[in-house]
């Protein structure tokens, strides 16, 4: 059964609950507690308040983000662009300002599952050598071990173990993780590859570099 974490509930959430049938919907009284049960359970879907008791829900999002795609979607009373566009940078899938109406709320709701959805439909297991990935669970396995990437390492070992023998130039690599309008350091690819090398240990020659163009991984085809 699908599994929602709800922090700091408001009283008109209780129609919101009904609404949800056929869903098993987990109130968590803070932040805190609100990671102590994503860390607990598989959750499928977690709504945030901007403000919350002990841990904001900035800090929940950056925390579950270090570990999980899981969609989030912040509820806030903030209208001032640069808030609501520092948590979609660091990986917000959606927001709602207060006031709204539920039925808004619950639409939002429904075009992250189907999304969810759609991916879940697609590949979401990729093996190569001793590395695994699988999408959903955002887990990166080594030899059957669990090896922590970060957001970005971890999609840039997943653009390289869909297409293993495959050159991804720097470019490409730059535009799908961090987008056409990036401007920041023109190498922070090299950057990012060589803190993920680190965290392969005697695997870390399986990512080549193409020298003048980027990166493979195993044997270039």
């Amino acid at each position: 059964m699908p599994r929602f974490v709800f922090p700091q509930i408001i009283p008109e959430f209780l129609v919101f609950r009904q609404s949800l049938e056929g869903y098993e919907v987990i109130w968590a009284k803070d932040g805190r507690e609100a990671l102590e049960i994503f860390n607990e359970k598989e959750i499928t879907l977690i709504l945030l308040n901007w403000m919350l008791p002990v841990y904001d829900g900035l800090t929940v999002l950056r925390q579950i983000r270090q570990s999980s795609n899981v969609p989030i979607i912040m509820i806030t009373a903030r209208s001032q662009t640069s808030d609501i566009s520092m948590a979609l940078d660091q990986g917000l899938d959606d927001y709602i300002t207060k006031p709204f109406e539920i039925e808004e709320l619950l639409a939002r709701i429904r075009v992250v599952l189907r999304r969810l959805g759609q991916e879940k439909a697609e590949k979401y297991d990729y093996k190569f050598g001793p590395f695994e990935i699988n999408l959903l669970k955002h887990q990166f396995m080594v030899d059957g071990k669990r090896v922590h990437l970060t957001p970005k390492e971890f999609s840039l070992m997943v653009a390289l173990i869909k297409e293993p023998g495959v050159v991804q130039t720097r470019d490409d690599l730059l535009n799908e993780i961090w987008g056409y309008d990036f401007d920041g350091q023109t190498n922070i690819v090299d950057v990012y590859i060589r803190a993920l090398r680190n965290k392969l240990g005697k695997y870390r020659d399986l990512i080549k570099t193409v020298r003048g163009i980027g990166y493979v991984l195993g044997d270039e085809q």
